[in-house]
Protein backbone atom coordinates (compact mmCIF):
# COMPACT_ATOMS: atom_id res chain seq x y z
CA UNK A 1 0.00 0.00 0.00
CA UNK A 2 1.37 3.23 -0.72
CA UNK A 3 2.57 5.99 1.70
CA UNK A 4 -0.18 8.31 2.51
CA UNK A 5 0.46 11.62 4.63
CA UNK A 6 -1.91 14.34 5.75
CA UNK A 7 -1.52 17.13 8.15
CA UNK A 8 -3.94 19.40 9.55
CA UNK A 9 -6.95 19.41 8.32
CA UNK A 10 -6.04 19.22 4.59
CA UNK A 11 -2.53 19.27 2.24
CA UNK A 12 0.33 21.40 1.93
CA UNK A 13 0.75 23.55 -1.26
CA UNK A 14 3.03 22.21 -3.22
CA UNK A 15 4.22 23.27 -6.87
CA UNK A 16 6.62 26.26 -6.28
CA UNK A 17 4.93 28.22 -3.02
CA UNK A 18 6.54 27.20 0.40
CA UNK A 19 3.97 24.79 1.98
CA UNK A 20 2.04 25.54 5.19
CA UNK A 21 1.57 23.93 7.77
CA UNK A 22 -0.84 23.76 10.51
CA UNK A 23 1.67 22.27 12.87
CA UNK A 24 5.15 23.11 13.66
CA UNK A 25 7.91 23.46 11.35
CA UNK A 26 10.95 21.28 11.99
CA UNK A 27 14.19 23.24 11.99
CA UNK A 28 16.81 19.73 10.85
CA UNK A 29 20.26 19.49 9.69
CA UNK A 30 19.78 18.04 5.85
CA UNK A 31 22.43 15.40 6.77
CA UNK A 32 19.26 14.60 9.91
CA UNK A 33 16.89 14.35 7.30
CA UNK A 34 18.97 12.65 4.83
CA UNK A 35 20.13 9.91 7.68
CA UNK A 36 16.08 9.50 8.71
CA UNK A 37 15.38 8.64 5.20
CA UNK A 38 17.97 6.40 4.82
CA UNK A 39 17.15 4.73 7.96
CA UNK A 40 13.78 4.60 6.75
CA UNK A 41 15.11 2.72 3.09
CA UNK A 42 16.85 0.14 5.20
CA UNK A 43 13.73 -1.17 6.68
CA UNK A 44 13.84 0.67 9.82
CA UNK A 45 10.56 1.48 10.94
CA UNK A 46 10.81 2.62 14.81
CA UNK A 47 13.23 4.89 16.09
CA UNK A 48 13.84 4.21 20.25
CA UNK A 49 14.81 7.10 22.36
CA UNK A 50 18.61 7.04 22.44
CA UNK A 51 20.62 7.37 25.19
CA UNK A 52 21.99 11.00 24.94
CA UNK A 53 18.58 11.89 24.48
CA UNK A 54 18.44 13.68 21.23
CA UNK A 55 15.22 13.39 19.92
CA UNK A 56 15.35 11.80 16.57
CA UNK A 57 12.58 8.97 17.25
CA UNK A 58 10.10 12.23 17.20
CA UNK A 59 11.43 13.49 14.43
CA UNK A 60 11.70 10.50 12.15
CA UNK A 61 8.20 9.48 13.67
CA UNK A 62 6.78 12.95 12.55
CA UNK A 63 8.19 12.88 8.77
CA UNK A 64 7.14 9.43 8.96
CA UNK A 65 3.53 9.95 9.71
CA UNK A 66 3.58 13.63 7.88
CA UNK A 67 5.82 13.86 4.92
CA UNK A 68 4.12 17.21 3.83
CA UNK A 69 5.27 18.66 7.48
CA UNK A 70 7.79 21.69 6.27
CA UNK A 71 11.41 21.56 7.30
CA UNK A 72 13.55 24.58 7.79
CA UNK A 73 17.06 24.39 7.26
CA UNK A 74 19.04 24.62 10.49
CA UNK A 75 23.52 24.36 9.88
CA UNK A 76 23.57 24.67 13.94
CA UNK A 77 21.55 23.02 16.48
CA UNK A 78 18.34 21.91 15.44
CA UNK A 79 15.24 20.42 16.90
CA UNK A 80 17.15 16.99 17.04
CA UNK A 81 19.74 18.32 19.02
CA UNK A 82 18.18 20.23 21.44
CA UNK A 83 17.32 18.32 23.96
CA UNK A 84 21.00 16.01 23.65
CA UNK A 85 23.20 15.78 26.64
CA UNK A 86 26.32 16.75 23.82
CA UNK A 87 24.65 19.83 23.25
CA UNK A 88 26.43 22.44 25.38
CA UNK A 89 24.69 25.99 24.63
CA UNK A 90 23.87 25.30 20.90
CA UNK A 91 26.90 23.41 19.82
CA UNK A 92 27.94 19.68 19.84
CA UNK A 93 30.65 18.71 22.17
CA UNK A 94 30.47 14.64 20.69
CA UNK A 95 33.30 12.86 18.84
CA UNK A 96 32.83 10.50 15.94
CA UNK A 97 34.85 7.49 15.22
CA UNK A 98 37.14 8.58 12.64
CA UNK A 99 38.32 4.91 12.18
CA UNK A 100 37.17 4.37 8.57
CA UNK A 101 37.18 7.64 7.74
CA UNK A 102 40.85 9.36 8.99
CA UNK A 103 40.36 12.31 6.66
CA UNK A 104 37.13 13.36 8.54
CA UNK A 105 37.12 16.05 11.69
CA UNK A 106 37.16 14.03 14.99
CA UNK A 107 34.76 16.81 16.17
CA UNK A 108 30.76 15.78 15.63
CA UNK A 109 30.33 19.65 15.02
CA UNK A 110 32.63 19.96 12.34
CA UNK A 111 31.93 16.78 10.52
CA UNK A 112 28.35 17.26 10.40
CA UNK A 113 28.54 21.12 9.02
CA UNK A 114 30.94 19.57 6.42
CA UNK A 115 28.53 17.28 5.31
CA UNK A 116 25.59 19.91 5.61
CA UNK A 117 27.34 22.10 3.54
CA UNK A 118 28.22 19.39 1.28
CA UNK A 119 24.51 18.50 0.81
CA UNK A 120 23.27 22.10 1.04
CA UNK A 121 25.38 22.42 -2.38
CA UNK A 122 24.57 19.05 -4.11
CA UNK A 123 20.58 20.29 -3.18
CA UNK A 124 20.97 24.25 -3.53
CA UNK A 125 19.46 24.96 -0.35
CA UNK A 126 20.85 27.46 2.10
CA UNK A 127 20.17 27.59 6.31
CA UNK A 128 17.02 29.01 6.89
CA UNK A 129 15.47 27.83 3.45
CA UNK A 130 12.14 26.07 4.00
CA UNK A 131 10.88 23.37 1.94
CA UNK A 132 8.21 20.22 2.49
CA UNK A 133 9.97 16.48 3.68
CA UNK A 134 8.37 15.46 0.01
CA UNK A 135 10.02 18.22 -1.56
CA UNK A 136 13.56 17.71 -0.38
CA UNK A 137 13.41 14.16 -1.16
CA UNK A 138 12.34 15.19 -4.56
CA UNK A 139 15.77 17.43 -4.63
CA UNK A 140 17.53 14.86 -2.76
CA UNK A 141 16.27 12.31 -6.24
CA UNK A 142 18.04 14.56 -8.54
CA UNK A 143 21.11 14.85 -6.59
CA UNK A 144 21.84 10.90 -5.65
CA UNK A 145 24.97 11.27 -8.17
CA UNK A 146 26.90 13.12 -5.86
CA UNK A 147 26.40 11.20 -2.72
CA UNK A 148 30.18 9.96 -3.07
CA UNK A 149 31.22 13.40 -3.14
CA UNK A 150 29.60 14.40 -0.20
CA UNK A 151 31.04 11.29 1.90
CA UNK A 152 34.44 11.67 0.39
CA UNK A 153 36.18 10.86 3.49
CA UNK A 154 33.81 7.38 3.96
CA UNK A 155 34.51 4.02 1.99
CA UNK A 156 32.84 3.51 -1.30
CA UNK A 157 31.42 0.33 -0.31
CA UNK A 158 30.08 2.04 2.57
CA UNK A 159 28.42 4.94 0.60
CA UNK A 160 27.28 2.84 -1.67
CA UNK A 161 25.45 1.04 0.44
CA UNK A 162 23.44 4.63 1.94
CA UNK A 163 22.76 5.38 -1.82
CA UNK A 164 20.85 2.59 -1.53
CA UNK A 165 19.17 3.15 1.24
CA UNK A 166 18.47 6.59 0.68
CA UNK A 167 17.13 5.49 -2.87
CA UNK A 168 14.52 3.62 -1.13
CA UNK A 169 13.98 6.00 1.74
CA UNK A 170 13.07 8.58 -0.99
CA UNK A 171 10.36 6.62 -2.57
CA UNK A 172 8.98 5.98 0.96
CA UNK A 173 8.42 9.88 1.78
CA UNK A 174 7.15 10.30 -1.84
CA UNK A 175 4.45 7.82 -1.68
CA UNK A 176 5.70 5.33 -4.47
CA UNK A 177 7.22 2.74 -1.38
CA UNK A 178 5.65 0.71 1.60
CA UNK A 179 4.85 3.67 4.46
CA UNK A 180 8.09 3.82 6.69
CA UNK A 181 5.64 2.57 9.42
CA UNK A 182 4.46 -0.39 7.73
CA UNK A 183 6.53 -3.92 8.22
Amino acid sequence: MPWVGTHGSGRALLFGKRAQSMTELIRIKPHHFIDIVTAFGAGQTQFEPHPYGHAVHTVAARIADEPDVLLEMEFGADDICEPCVHNIDGLCDDTIDTSYRPDAPALKREWNLLLDNRWASQLGIEEGDRLTAREFCSRLRGAMAGITDVYREIPAERTALRAANLEKGIEKVLGTGAHPHSP
